[in-house]
């Protein structure tokens, strides 16, 4: 019934306490509650609160997993806008009515509907001044948006004051997942695959076989991209708890937030996860990570025969079939460059000088003439690899570390390269090389390891786009670099872009 009379708070509200969250333990469905106010009375009661200059937006982040802090179930999680915590419910007796009673904070956000809400009152409050917090909570990214990031030298404010650039934010170290970090860091400035992440709609009607929930590491990916370049961030860094939580779920615990791993491991596992995920198939473009990353190269090879034959055997062996060259076809998603063996003794000034390597000298494994041994237990072979196919980004692996019975060994070499203009169409064959009708690369990302192997840290350098500069990023701390330092760096894994 419609009054002329102003109407009671309490009475604008005709839905239950207890209607959104049984105190059993029963799943129960939010109501449907309608965003147009029906009447001016809804309009003119659901505006006021008194309580919205007690929010505090400096403990705001939503970086962590939506669950209760009570009883860790993920049903109907409200955040307390107060002091940043999450709790069930909103009805008489739930944890978010109690918190609301006990502590006297009052402003509340459903993490699912983004709806807000003043507890106990439990009414719906509706005012363009939480729009921020919203946007914080669930970012957004118009296409003309998208198509400015790397032409934008806009910095954006924090909460604190302090300035930064999107897509320039720290990570947070939860404890020993650096490793991921800097792999999380490199991905975002491969451009066709950022682009695809920070519109959720690219990937929302990807369907998965019932049962199978790995389209939550697409969902996580995707917050985390969509964070990384939220030009409204409250704070200048980013906790990537909800992602890495997933990637310990989906790889079985392989990759672990307590425990160091290697990046080229987490890697390749993670973009093959998400090629899966998006329900790739072993088809060129059937994929965002395919279209990005994947290239083709042919594989020669021969078998050795044994050493201890004499000269008579291994040519009765190398005339039958067994011994001939086999040639298959591969595709790749990452080139792995084998560094030459550091030196054994110092040399006449007693000093043990680091050696140093030219790039170019270790992509002659790729030019289709250059032979490699590779020893099995019982057989060797002889390799060769040819580049038939460049992916728009290359991925190269520099392998660093040689394991062997009792402990694994890490080669010091610098390798010299450059930042600008690396010419892959030198290790093309000609044929291969006319059917590219671009060869030349330009870095984009470069992650460093310090230390001794199995232990020691991981950081990344960036470039910027929009400004040409680079930055170094070791977890929360970023800092810009020279290009010439870069280079001076025990380089590990490389993403080098086409230019077009």
């Amino acid at each position: 019934m419609e009054s002329d009379g102003e109407p009671l708070p309490k009475k604008a509200k005709t839905e239950k306490p207890n209607a959104e969250l049984s105190t059993k333990n029963e799943t129960v469905s939010p109501p449907n509650v309608k965003t147009e106010p029906d009447n001016k009375q809804d309009v003119k009661t659901h505006r006021l609160c008194p309580y919205l200059d007690t929010i505090n937006r400096q403990f705001l982040d939503f970086d962590f997993e939506k669950l209760c802090s009570v009883s860790l179930t993920r049903i109907n999680v409200y955040a307390c806008l107060v002091c940043g915590k999450y709790f069930q419910g909103r009805g008489t007796n739930t944890y978010a009515y109690t918190h609301s009673v006990a502590e006297g904070h009052h402003v509340f956000l459903n993490l699912h509907t983004l709806k807000f809400y003043c507890l106990p009152d439990n009414y719906e409050i509706i005012d363009s001044s939480l729009d921020d917090i919203k946007y914080l909570l669930n970012p957004t990214f118009t296409e003309a948006h998208i198509s400015t990031l790397d032409t934008s030298t806009k910095m954006s404010r924090a909460i604190d004051g302090s300035l930064y650039m999107p897509g320039i934010v720290g990570l947070n170290n939860i404890k020993a997942n650096d490793y991921c970090n800097v792999v999380l860091q490199a991905l975002s400035r491969v451009v066709p695959l950022r682009n695809y992440f920070l519109r959720e709609e690219n990937y929302s009607k990807v369907k998965r076989p019932p049962g199978d929930s790995s389209y939550l590491l697409v969902q996580r990916y995707g917050e985390l991209m969509r964070k990384l370049w939220n030009p409204r961030n409250f704070k200048a860094h980013v906790s990537p708890h909800e992602m890495l939580q997933a990637v310990v779920l989906w790889s079985k615990k392989t990759f672990q937030i307590t425990q160091q791993g290697d990046p080229i491991d987490f890697l390749s596992w993670f973009i093959n996860a998400l090629h899966r995920a998006l329900n790739g198939t072993k088809k060129k473009g059937s994929s965002i990570i395919y279209q990005s990353f994947l290239g083709n190269m042919r594989i020669y090879t021969r078998k050795i025969p044994p050493t201890e034959l004499d000269d008579r055997q291994k040519r009765s062996l190398l005339a039958t079939p067994e011994y001939q060259e086999i040639v298959t076809e591969s595709p790749f998603l990452y080139l792995t460059c084998d560094l030459p063996p550091p030196p054994l003794f110092i040399d006449e000034f007693r000093e043990n000088i680091i050696p140093q390597v030219n790039l170019y000298q270790l992509l002659t494994k790729f030019n289709g003439q250059t032979e490699k041994e590779y020893k099995t237990y019982k057989e060797n072979f002889l390799k060769k690899f040819e580049i038939t196919r460049l992916p728009p980004y290359l991925i190269l692996y520099i392998k660093r570390f040689t394991k062997n019975t009792f402990y694994v060994e890490k080669n010091p070499t610098i390798v010299n390269f450059p930042v600008k203009n690396v010419d892959f169409g030198e290790f093309l064959t000609p044929e291969v090389k006319a059917k590219h009708k671009h060869t030349v690369y330009d870095l984009v990302a470069n992650i460093v390891h310090d230390g001794e192997p199995g232990k020691g840290t991981y950081r990344v350098h960036i470039l910027q786009k929009s400004t040409g500069k680079w930055y170094e990023m070791q977890d929360l701390h970023v800092t810009d670099i020279l290009p010439q330092m870069i280079t001076l760096t025990e380089a590990y894994i490389q993403i080098y872009e086409l230019r077009m």
